[in-house]
């Protein structure tokens, strides 16, 4: 038991970089590293927050912090007196399907482009890492893109990607939904989430999807992967009057 411990810990030590950031955060990033690939099963027991502490060096309340807010998100199963493990992962039923924006509009019988507001190629940050399960500095495309439906903006939609997966992202015709397709080409989507909000948009998006401030909106969170590895991280955000989800389902 001490030698696999020693091994796990080992492991993740080597999963946390020198690159500017809260600690804290480095250390969830490793753990779920480490969940992600495999390397921690489901059940499994974890080293203990002392053991943490002496392998990595770090404080007791770094530590503390990072298992529980892992516990909280439901990565971890701390049981008191036993120890801390990795969580089941939960199924979930799909409320609906990653559809293509474009596709939906052209199905009403109406008109669909888009306007690229911008794209850059850059190293992620702490929390864009986190997000595509990759190392900080991992070289990631951020893009925003503003979705039109008969010329009327219907959606704002921010995205990161992952750039080793999809290097030419950059190159493609997003007016005419090339983005999208390279996408699916590259990389093409197996596994899809979604978290949906009620939001109210900012300023800036307002004036771009011209909106009154007072306009409820629906936000999207939105991640895909192509098998194991995550490609993209996307938030959208869609005035409510003009713009609904729409699920089937059966028991």
């Amino acid at each position: 038991m001490e030698n696999s411990t020693t091994q796990m810990m080992c492991h993740l030590s080597q999963l946390i970089d020198d690159a500017p950031g809260p600690i804290y955060a480095k250390v969830k990033q490793a753990i779920c590293r480490q969940i992600d690939t495999g390397e921690w099963q489901p059940d499994q027991r974890v080293p203990s927050e002392s053991e943490m502490v002496k392998a990595l060096k770090v404080s007791r309340m770094t530590i503390n912090r990072a298992l529980r807010e892992l516990t909280d998100e439901g990565v971890l199963i701390r049981q008191q007196g036993v120890g801390t493990f990795v969580a089941r992962k939960k199924s979930h039923s799909a409320l609906f399907e990653v559809h293509n924006i474009a596709d939906e509009i052209a199905s009403r019988g109406h008109r669909h482009h888009a306007e690229l507001v911008e794209i850059t190629l850059a190293k992620a940050t702490m929390e864009e890492a986190m997000n595509l399960g990759v190392r900080t500095n991992h070289r990631i495309f951020r893009a925003t893109i503003i979705h039109f439906e008969n010329d009327l903006p219907i959606q704002i939609e921010y995205r990161v990607v992952n750039a080793e997966l999809a290097p030419d992202y950059d190159q493609q015709d997003f007016q005419h939904n090339g983005a999208y397709h390279y996408l699916m080409k590259v990389a093409p989507m197996t596994e899809g989430e979604h978290l949906v909000e009620a939001v109210l948009a900012s300023p800036a998006e307002c004036a771009l999807l011209q909106i009154d401030a007072s306009e409820p909106c629906l936000q999207i969170k939105r991640r895909t992967w192509c098998r194991e590895q995550l490609v993209t991280n996307a938030r959208l955000i869609s005035p409510g009057s003009r713009f609904q989800l729409f699920g089937h389902f059966e028991q």
